[in-house]
């Protein structure tokens, strides 16, 4: 009986939904916020975690 040699993880995966999650909520702190400054934060957050999320996917592949 052969025994796998190689495992693999859904590391990427999961801090892609964590990390989508939170740009998700980003973008609804900007829709929230969207008259006031405080909005272009909302979007900068938005913006990095939804970065970080798709680094997480190709750097755990």
């Amino acid at each position: 009986m052969a025994v796998p040699t190689e495992t693999t993880t859904d590391k990427g995966t999961g801090l892609a939904v964590v990390f989508g999650v939170l740009a998700a909520l980003g973008a609804v702190g900007m829709a929230v916020l969207a008259p006031s400054p405080d909005a272009g934060l909302a979007f900068a957050a938005a913006v990095a975690f939804g970065s970080i999320a798709v680094v997480g996917i190709h750097l755990w592949e």
